[in-house]
């Protein structure tokens, strides 16, 4: 909305508005800005509405964890839902400070309230009804796959894209590959390649290499896009379990992707760094920038002890916005390492499943997701959450790592 704001005052007024103002670095502050003291200002009027409504957290009953009900007993009345704090927060920094006419723009708003719209649901029914697990996982699956499967469409079907954008709203990103060839006493032969959405879409790029590991066929690359993002929405999910742990490892890993994002929009840095360049990528950056603000801001009242939780509303939007811009930055394998905590936590669901069910109820942790395992054997709460989060920052330190090392 700023730039549509500056441009109408330039064009219609001649009035002389700061250029700073329109730059990506200063939207991305005031983004994250926004979206801190929102969340922190707001916070406690909401949490008292919560209250009011008598929307308290559900715990494991006594059968299914006993150890677990005895250590997480005293959460059971703190309000969840929090999650509609953080995202009405990420959505008004979206439309003061990201510009309007880009499909960035479009896609992100619409997974904010496509994946929290998926998670209220599955909240409210566990609040509804007694003792209720909320979306079957199957319907909440299906849900998150067909979401992502969308996402996949637009970006894999130039039709798709043509329907949906146009000269000014909307056009489809498009992406440079740059090559730099040296060349003795004279000055660098600098090749570019500008690319199609589809054809760098189709790319996968792995850290500390510079050319794309593999080119994907439309169909595998359909099915990768939908892996991750519906993965990396779960996998978020899964690590929401301790007061402050996944909302501490997403102001990181946002804060990754954002300085990748920032990083590709820059044609000439990109060069440098050999990454991509992906035009209008900055957007991304600025909506990450409102992730992070809105998660710290969030982690003002979750830190232990708890105020409020921020419930699947939070976390399966939260971890489906990371994983939609790690496709679109094709940072896949970069989001994978920056968020070693939310994979190691999935997988520890996953492998505790398969050995519960194929070795005759044997299981490989004392209870999964990963963070009650280290529980049940005794260490605190907030040495969990602390360990955990220098862990994430250790990996996040090497995700930036991989931008000179290449």
């Amino acid at each position: 909305m700023l730039l549509l704001l500056v441009e109408f005052l330039r064009r219609v007024w001649d009035l002389k508005i700061p250029a700073a103002f329109t730059y990506f670095s200063t939207r991305m502050i005031l983004a994250a800005l926004t979206a801190l003291l929102f969340t922190i200002f707001l916070g406690p009027r909401f949490i008292k509405k919560l209250y009011e409504l008598k929307i308290g957290q559900s715990i494991r009953s006594v059968e299914e964890c006993p150890q677990l009900a005895e250590l997480h007993g005293k959460k059971k009345d703190t309000p969840t839902m929090g999650g509609i704090l953080i995202l009405s927060s990420m959505a008004l920094a979206l439309f003061l400070w990201m510009d309007l006419r880009s499909v960035f723009t479009l896609i992100f708003l619409l997974a904010t309230i496509g994946l929290g719209f998926l998670g209220g649901i599955d909240d409210y029914l566990k609040l509804r009804y007694k003792n209720s697990k909320g979306l079957k996982a199957r319907k909440k699956m299906l849900f998150q796959v067909g979401f992502s499967g969308l996402v996949a469409l637009y970006l894999l079907c130039p039709s798709v894209q043509q329907t949906l954008g146009g000269k000014e709203w909307f056009r489809p990103p498009t992406a440079k590959q740059q090559m730099v060839e040296p060349r003795e006493g004279k000055r660098p032969l600098i090749k570019s390649t500008t690319l199609s959405t589809q054809q760098y879409i189709e790319r996968i790029y792995v850290p500390f290499f510079k050319e794309p590991l593999v080119t994907l066929s439309a169909l595998l690359s359909f099915l990768w896009i939908a892996f991750v993002i519906t993965g990396s929405s779960n996998a978020v999910n899964l690590t929401d379990g301790l007061d402050g742990l996944a909302a501490g490892c997403l102001v990181m890993v946002s804060l990754v992707l954002a300085l990748f994002a920032f990083l590709s929009n820059h044609i000439d840095l990109a060069r440098y760094l050999n990454i991509l360049y992906i035009e209008g990528s900055g957007e991304i950056a600025v909506y990450l920038f409102a992730l992070a603000g809105a998660c710290l801001g969030f982690l003002w009242y979750n830190g232990y002890p708890a105020q409020v939780f921020m419930g699947d509303t939070g976390s399966l939007a939260l971890g489906g916005i990371i994983g939609i811009a790690s496709v679109l930055l094709r940072r896949e394998v970069v989001l994978a390492i920056a968020g070693a905590i939310f994979v190691a936590e999935a997988l520890s669901v996953i492998l505790q499943v398969l050995s519960y069910r194929y070795r005759n109820k044997k299981r490989i942790f004392l209870c999964a997701p990963l963070h009650h395992h280290f529980e049940y054997k005794g260490w605190p709460e907030t040495k969990v959450v602390i360990r955990f989060w220098i862990i994430s920052l250790l990996f996040a330190i090497i995700a930036v790592a991989s931008l000179k090392f290449q």
